[in-house]
Order: C-alpha cells, then sequence, then structure tokens
C-alpha cells in the first residue's frame, strides 16, 4: 500500500492532531520519512490551493478547512446544524414511523403523555409531516413519516423498518422485570 495513501486516510479519520511518529508506527516508517512525506503533503495541498489544508499543530499533523473558506462553511453550517433527538422525539418518531399516519392525540394515547410540543419540533426537522385529516371529531391532522426520515435511515419506505415483534419482551421476561423492579423484592 501506499504511505502517502494511508497517511491521508488516517489524517482524514483523525479526529484530534496525530503525531508523525504514530503514522510511522502504522507504516513501519522511520518517523523522519514520514515528516518529510507530511510536510511534502502540506506544500502539495497548498500549491493546488485545495479547500484544505495540514498543519503541524499541538505535537502532530491535522487536515483543516482553508480559512478562506470560512464564509461558505458557516452558511453551510447555519443551514444543515443538526443536533440529537432527545428520547421523547425518538420515542414519537418511532410511534410514527410504525403506526403512522396518525393525530398528535394518538401519539399522546400511545405515549401516556402530551406529545403536542414534540411533534411540533419533529414536524420543524422535517422528519414527519402532514399528510391529511381524520375522520374523528374535530378533523385532527393526522402525521407520517417524511421522505427526509427515510433517506437518514436508508429506507426505501416504512415497510423496510425492522418488525417490533424482536423488541418487545416475552411476558414470562415482563414477569420477571416486575418481580426485580417490585418494592417487596
Amino acid at each position: 500500500m501506499n504511505d502517502r495513501k494511508v497517511a491521508e486516510a488516517v489524517l482524514l479519520l483523525a479526529e484530534e492532531p496525530i503525531p508523525a511518529s504514530l503514522i510511522g508506527e502504522l507504516l513501519e516508517t522511520p518517523t523522519a520519512e514520514v515528516e518529510t512525506l507530511l510536510g511534502g503533503l502540506a506544500s502539495e495541498y497548498e500549491e493546488a490551493d485545495r479547500g484544505f489544508v495540514l498543519r503541524e499543530v499541538a505535537g502532530g499533523w491535522r487536515l483543516y478547512t482553508a480559512p478562506e473558506c470560512g464564509p461558505w462553511l458557516e452558511r453551510f453550517v447555519l443551514r444543515h446544524r443538526t443536533s440529537r433527538l432527545s428520547a421523547a422525539a425518538l420515542e414519537v418518531l418511532a410511534i410514527v414511523a410504525y403506526k403512522g399516519p396518525l393525530s398528535r392525540a394518538h401519539v399522546a394515547e400511545i405515549r401516556g403523555v402530551d406529545s403536542d410540543g414534540v411533534v411540533r419540533t419533529l414536524a420543524q426537522r422535517g422528519l414527519i409531516e402532514e399528510v391529511g385529516r381524520d375522520t374523528a371529531p374535530g378533523a385532527p391532522v393526522l402525521f407520517r413519516v417524511t421522505p427526509h426520515f427515510l433517506e437518514r435511515m436508508g429506507l426505501r419506505s416504512t415497510e423496510e423498518l425492522p418488525p417490533l415483534a424482536g423488541f418487545i419482551p416475552d411476558a414470562e421476561a415482563v414477569e420477571d422485570m416486575e418481580a426485580k423492579l417490585s418494592p417487596n423484592a
């Protein structure tokens, strides 16, 4: 395998500066040769006017975005900001994915708690969407998961979701858990 190729792959994967000595250990190459290789890569990237630079910092080497790309990176980050979903949001998302389309009231009935705020948040994030109205009194809005949700999950449709049966404990396991959690145990 080409040392340059391996060094680049390691640098892309690294979340912190990587000492040349560590890359040398991986490549079974003397540190001085790795330093020369990394210095050459840094110069080559700069001369080629790439969107990234290789710098020696804090006792190691690390890839960074090119400073002049800052304004575009800022726009990208602000538009594609992602944050983790809360446990409540994941629960509501699973309910809508497996049982949808369904109304907020139906989600709350399944969860046992009001879920309006969570439903609003998931809709704002483009993970669920309004799909019509129920025939129940008041004609509540029905929600389903979006194509964006399916894309993020790597699914063509909700029919590809794994069966729920594998996640539900059998009656004996439930009784065992209840016994262990009982205050008299």
